[in-house]
């Protein structure tokens, strides 16, 4: 049996379809072993999926795409040049990926305890790749972190269509002596699609220390405003959830407190963010349930949030918006250190309000978590 033919069978396996109310919902089983998918629709309908796989602690990245109207996906692609090179442990470490000028595929992970290279200060690497120019094989993986040390939480990519690539992430600067607080967001910049990269540098606009196990998100619009969210830690009890925004292309950024949350120790939390028909959408944890906002490039105010019908504690939460304005939410629920669980979604309308109840599914393994899309048809699809 062919590679390709094999992929395609695993995942219409796992194929289950949920029509409560509103859009349909459709429920896919990402290939057996594969933990951690990240999934983007472009704009030509075709489904963009990166996943880990392999042993936690040393693992590898994998690429795949489902072109508009196909069952299958093609034959998964290594993204890490060096095997092992990836970590799946605690959820919040493993690839993030963007898609920029031209499509091209951007990817970056946290390096396993193996990876190479490392940084100068020989501390645990951020690695990044990017699709080759053909668009069959990524290039050989890079660390982008040079000055910075103790790398933690995961890293994220975004990029825009003018060729900007942007990796961020949090770490703590050269002889801090603060711990958490003393902890910062940086960026490393590419105006070249990637080819080259600046040196990091700080860009909080003021001190706010960052949870250093938690991880983050960062996106663009179609203005090219880049946006990024994380989680601080100015004290011991400060876990709030805190919006970058620039306006000019990474040059300088502007901060505002989307929620706050005391809380003693790190929650090892994750966060989302997409646009779609130019809305920007942000979800996060809370000691509850996950909850999502609108954002924009030019509020200084926390928006409004909204949440799903249910108390039950949330995780890892995604989202997708499909063209009549609905949105689905998702997240795990009883996940936790070296524990599986349960997926949970809810479809809200284009009214901002639920639709019908929440639904539940068990079967998300340890270190798991679920990506999801809409599709060109308006219905939605959950990858898990």
């Amino acid at each position: 049996m062919k590679p390709s033919l094999m992929f395609a069978i695993v995942w219409l396996a796992g194929a289950h379809a949920s029509s409560v109310l509103g859009a349909e919902v459709r429920l896919q089983r990402v290939p057996a072993g594969a933990l951690q998918p990240q999934a983007i629709m472009d704009a030509q309908g075709t489904l963009h999926l990166v996943y880990l796989k392999g042993e936690p602690k040393e693992c590898d990245v994998f690429y795949s795409r489902r072109a508009r109207g196909a069952e299958g996906f093609t034959p998964p692609l290594r993204v890490n040049s060096q095997p092992g090179s990836a970590v799946a442990v605690g959820t919040i470490r493993g690839a993030q990926f963007a898609l920029g000028k031209g499509g091209r595929v951007h990817v970056v992970w946290n390096g396993s305890q193996q990876a190479t290279p490392k940084p100068p200060t020989q501390s645990a690497p951020l690695l990044y790749t990017r699709m080759t120019d053909p668009g069959t094989a990524f290039e050989p993986q890079r660390n982008l972190v040079n000055t910075t040390q103790h790398l933690d939480g995961g890293g994220t990519v975004a990029a825009d269509l003018a060729g900007n690539v942007y990796v961020l992430w949090h770490s703590a600067p050269a002889g801090n002596q603060a711990g958490e607080a003393g902890r910062a967001v940086f960026l490393a910049r590419s105006q070249d699609e990637g080819r080259t990269f600046a040196g990091e540098r700080g860009v909080n606009p003021e001190p706010t220390g960052a949870c250093a196990c938690c991880g983050m998100r960062a996106f663009t619009d179609a203005e090219g405003n880049l946006f990024a969210l994380y989680r601080t830690a100015a004290s011991a009890l400060n876990r709030d959830m805190t919006l970058l925004v620039s306006r000019d292309q990474g040059g300088r950024f502007t901060s505002t407190t989307l929620h706050r949350w005391r809380l003693g120790q790190c929650p090892m939390s994750s966060e989302f963010m997409t646009v779609a028909g130019g809305k920007m959408l942000a979800a996060w944890e809370t000691d509850g349930p996950v909850q999502f906002a609108s954002l924009s490039a030019t509020a200084s105010n926390a928006p409004v949030t909204q949440r799903p019908s249910t108390m039950a504690k949330g995780k890892h939460p995604v989202l997708a918006l499909n063209a009549s304005g609905e949105t689905l939410l998702v997240w795990t629920e009883g996940t936790a250190w070296q524990r599986g669980g349960a997926l949970a979604w809810q479809v809200f309308g284009p009214d901002g309000r639920p639709v019908g109840e929440p639904q539940r599914r068990d079967g998300v393994p340890v270190w798991g978590l679920a990506a999801a899309v809409a599709e060109p048809n308006g219905s939605f699809t959950i990858l898990y």
